[in-house]
């Protein structure tokens, strides 16, 4: 069979966590029963912990005493029902060998890992393969509708009108245009989402707006999606947490934003027209809860 995903990964136990993400993005309404049904705990028994998958809460706890769980917000792999799960961080190359064999009766494969710098943090980025499309997850049914999706309702509308009053051969050519709408904004759609995961697992360092290699991988990807997508534009927003002063954050947000849009013109080539940088420093945190969490630093990729 051919391949669907490839995982390219910056350290093992990233690697091994991007097989997974690999998995749930393929089964977008997999449980952890599942997981735990297809990576089952005896891939890695030399790991110093029981079990491979952990609810986060659980994992949280775990890891007071000793951290052997990716349990960071924006680490866990976030199931189609809600569920957050950590995956164990601890592999050894035997271990790391089983999981890359177990990927491979789904069709992920994994490209030659590289390995970090002392004091680096890994990662991991995922293309798709062969023209593979992943399934989207059922839309939640109380949250509000992306304007995308308003736009395909209402071509399927005026699909259905057109199909009653107009001849049999153009209600073929109506049902065939819709359909080619909602394979391509349901796919780029999902594509970006990705895209921007990766790009903030990469993180910038604190108080600094420079790329890493993780960051401009992601956003090499992005380009490719760009180039695919030739009326797509994006806004691309930087957010800080509230540590330090509400200046200096705002300042920083927007240079890190700059940075990415910098790059995919300069470096990939994008046109400087579909792309805009804006930053909202600390003004509008994801967790509201905990201002200084880490899930509050990130870089947000919204279509336009």
């Amino acid at each position: 069979m051919a391949n669907k995903i490839k995982v390219y990964g910056k350290a093992q136990n990233r690697t091994a966590l991007g097989i997974v993400h690999a998995y749930v993005v393929m089964y977008p309404h997999a449980t952890l029963e599942d997981l735990r049904k297809a990576f089952p705990d005896s891939l890695a028994p030399d790991s110093g912990v029981k079990e491979l998958f952990l609810p986060q809460a659980e994992a949280e706890k775990f890891n007071t005493k000793m951290s052997l769980y990716f349990a960071k917000d924006d680490e866990v792999l976030e199931l189609a029902n809600g569920d957050k799960i950590a995956l164990s961080q601890v592999w050894s190359k035997p271990s790391f060998e089983k999981i890359v064999q177990q990927g491979e009766l789904y069709d992920i494969t994994v490209a030659e890992f590289e390995k970090t710098m002392r004091g680096e943090r890994g990662g991991y980025r995922l293309e798709y393969l062969n023209g593979y499309v992943p399934p989207l997850p059922e839309l939640p049914t109380k949250k509000k509708l992306p304007w995308w999706l308003w736009l395909i309702l209402g071509l399927i509308a005026i699909g259905v009108i057109a199909a009653l009053f107009l001849p049999r051969n153009e209600k073929v050519v109506t049902e065939v245009v819709v359909e080619e709408v909602i394979v391509r904004d349901t796919v780029y759609v999902q594509q970006i989402e990705n895209i921007e995961s990766a790009f903030n697992a990469a993180q910038f360092e604190r108080g600094k707006a420079e790329l890493n290699d993780d960051a401009k991988l992601a956003l090499h990807d992005l380009a490719k999606v760009l180039n695919q997508n030739p009326d797509l534009r994006l806004s691309i927003t930087g957010h800080t947490s509230s540590e330090g002063d509400a200046e200096v954050n705002q300042k920083l947000s927007e240079e890190r934003a700059q940075a990415a849009v910098d790059f995919l013109v300069n470096k990939e080539g994008i046109d400087a027209t579909r792309l805009t940088a804006a930053g909202k420093g600390s003004s509008e945190p994801k967790d509201a809860s905990n201002p200084a969490s880490e899930v509050n630093r990130r870089t947000e990729f919204e279509v336009l």
